[in-house]
């Protein structure tokens, strides 16, 4: 579904609202295929592309396909920013815009004159939103989703991590900032209807996804990071399993199909029950611990080697 069709098919309540974004490669255009999901009408400003290509957005360079999907549906122009014909291709967006986002370094948004001092002067009803990749001194700093991550603590050894969480976050950290800017310009007052501004911080993204570990819930010795024998992921038959029996009635379940006495769900800790729930799992196949988690009503999802 695109995310015309699907806007159409909703409340849309972001009808008649006009976001434009110069932001590129991730944070900026999930948050922007979310708002399109909204009813928002979107308009994407890109650099000119390089010869032979169809853009210059790194995403579109080295994930087309990803690409494709987050600009569904999405007007797309190009223009050079650092050049007067490119600044009257944006300044013509900008004149009807409810809100623009950007993901500029604070220098480099000098350097095109898109400071929010000059742009509210100039369209005092526009909202921006700027992403950056983190608050205050460190904005101007280099990074990128891995680095804010590894900040975070959710970079373990040398794995890559499972996601882009930092981009992700940050996206619904977007959305959540345009959808604050425009609720605040309509809230009764001597600022009704006058633009604000939100700065986004993907390390703030980070941080905040990283929240469970930093409590402690995901380490080792925590519930939810493998102290529990229910909420673990297991070896099976044909491939692993994720089982995630932690509440009493889950677990008493888990341990009275594992064939040990229903009191064993008041031990979860022990390692004699992570040893007897395990060897229990690496006797049955994908296909009959599927068939167990409904039987039995017990929370599980078979995964392949």
């Amino acid at each position: 579904m695109t995310a015309a069709q699907h806007s159409s098919s909703s409340s849309a309540p972001l009808k008649g609202v006009r976001v434009v974004t110069l932001a590129l490669n991730l944070p900026g255009p999930a948050a922007v295929m979310r708002l399109q999901t909204m009813g928002a009408k979107c308009t994407k400003l890109e650099p000119l592309a390089p010869v032979g290509m169809g853009t210059a957005d790194p995403m579109g360079i080295y994930k087309p396909a990803a690409y494709e999907e987050m600009h569904k549906g999405l007007k797309v122009l190009q223009a050079d920013l650092k050049s007067e014909r490119g600044q009257a291709v944006l300044h013509k967006e900008l004149a009807h815009t409810d809100v623009l986002i950007t993901s500029f370094r604070p220098s480099a948004l000098v350097k095109l004159g898109l400071v929010w001092k000059e742009l509210h002067k100039r369209y005092p009803s526009m909202c921006v939103v700027s992403i950056v990749g983190a608050l205050g001194e460190r904005a101007e700093e280099a990074g990128h989703d891995l680095t804010y991550q590894a900040d975070s603590g959710l970079v373990n050894g040398l794995d890559m991590p499972a996601s882009l969480y930092a981009d992700m976050g940050g996206s619904l950290f977007t959305t959540e900032a345009v959808l604050q800017a425009l609720l605040l310009r309509q809230r009764p007052g001597r600022s009704q209807g006058k633009g604000v501004f939100h700065q986004v911080a993907l390390s703030d993204a980070s941080s905040y996804l990283a929240l469970p570990r930093t409590w402690g819930l995901t380490a080792a010795s925590g519930d939810v990071g493998g102290a529990h024998a229910g909420y673990k992921v297991y070896p099976c038959k044909n491939g692993r399993v994720a089982v995630a029996a932690l509440e009493p009635h889950f677990a008493s379940r888990l341990c009275e199909a594992s064939g040990l006495p229903k009191q064993t769900a008041t031990q979860m800790h022990k390692r004699s029950t992570h040893q007897s729930i395990a060897q229990f799992l690496a006797s049955q196949t994908r296909a009959q611990l599927d068939k167990l988690a409904s039987s039995k009503d017990i929370p599980l999802h078979t995964l392949p080697r």
